[in-house]
């Protein structure tokens, strides 16, 4: 999950210039929608949503027809919604702002489903089996990550707990796919990355997690993204989303056989096992209920985390060649507050309808 590609830029300048050519083409009232969605825990209610006939039920409902496409890379997908292919996708917060949102595509978060609370780990190498660093104990290491990725935005936080920046570190480019294995090798002296890899590397004896996401709860924040002018001419869309999303969410949340057999189905999905999966969801903090979802969207430190986002993305050259300050994209939330350019608002938060669903009213 949630790895951004270090060389986005350059992919967006042909991108942006494609949706900024035809900003109608979006914007007219339509039937069918495509939405991607890639492999990660906290996205994992989709797919089951399409196989247990949930999301078509929404859909007919409403009248719509929703074709949800999974993609194997994650950045991909968010590459292929921002060139026009998926009128939707799923994403965490920094990725939307620093792909579609800076490169010019408006979207609307219309579902936030959880934050990290843990998924996302910094794991430092022991000397032996019997030592235990700290977090400190960081410095001069190499740390090998997804660079430009929430990994490496959970890592300036961490750092910046024990009064390090990243200039103490040497970053070492690496997949996720690769992340494992790299921790295996000699010379490697820390990595930061998510769940699954998170488990996968805390099997070895000298790994030692010193730092994660619970640390930094509701940073990391995994969410329904939709182009805004699609949303605007088709409020159906986000209706029927929101409503399989929750009717998905009650039923993993009881304790019953339903339950059971949806979070085997989600396991299977993400290619492991029921109990593989609900680890996993034991470091995901799920809005179930929607009442929560709400809260969390309306709550004053929603806007206090994207300003941290905006400045490590501007900082670190994320919001576009030539962007002159983390204004440049404007972030709206569900108040009616904007950080950033009021002219230029592509990233927005909307609790419109998750207050539908706490409400029963889809």
């Amino acid at each position: 999950m949630r790895k951004p590609v270090p060389l986005w830029i350059a992919a967006l300048l042909c991108v942006t210039g494609l949706a900024a050519a035809s900003p109608q083409a979006e914007a007219a009232p339509k039937t069918s929608f495509r939405i991607a969605w890639s492999i990660y825990v906290g996205w994992m209610p989709w797919p089951y949503a399409a196989e247990a006939g949930i999301l078509k039920k929404w859909a007919d409902k409403y009248g719509i027809q929703i074709e949800l496409v999974e993609v194997n890379d994650y950045v991909e997908s968010i590459n292929q919604y921002t060139a026009g292919a998926f009128d939707g996708v799923v994403l965490t917060n920094m990725d939307c702002l620093t792909i579609p949102s800076a490169g010019g595509v408006d979207t609307t978060a219309i579902i936030l489903g959880d934050y990290s609370n843990g998924n996302d780990a910094v794991i430092l190498k022991r000397a032996n089996p019997s030592d235990h660093p700290k977090l400190a104990d960081i410095a001069k290491r190499k740390v090998n990550l997804v660079e430009l990725s929430v990994s490496q935005y959970l890592l300036a936080r961490a750092l910046d707990t024990v009064h390090l920046s990243e200039r103490d570190v040497t970053l070492v480019n690496t997949s996720d796919a690769d992340i494992v294995a790299a921790f295996g090798t000699g010379g490697v002296g820390a990595v930061v990355t998510w769940n699954p890899q998170v488990g996968e590397v805390l099997k070895n004896p000298l790994a030692e997690k010193v730092f994660d996401s619970s640390q930094v709860p509701g940073e990391i924040i995994d969410m329904m993204g939709v182009k805004t002018a699609v949303l605007k001419d088709n409020p159906k869309l986000a209706m029927a989303l929101t409503g399989a999303w929750y009717e998905v969410m009650s039923t993993m949340s009881a304790a019953d056989a339903a339950s059971h057999t949806s979070h085997q189905q989600m396991a299977t999905d993400s290619g492991t096992d029921i109990a593989g999966f609900d680890r996993q969801l034991t470091t995901t903090r799920m809005f179930y209920d929607p009442t929560e979802a709400v809260a969390f969207a309306d709550g004053a430190d929603l806007p206090k985390t994207m300003d941290l986002v905006r400045k490590f993305s501007f900082d670190h050259g994320l919001l576009g060649q030539g962007a002159p300050s983390m204004d440049v994209v404007g972030i709206q939330f569900p108040s009616g507050q904007i950080l950033g350019d009021k002219g230029n608002v592509k990233l927005r938060f909307d609790d419109e309808f998750m207050k539908l669903a706490a409400a029963h009213k889809l």
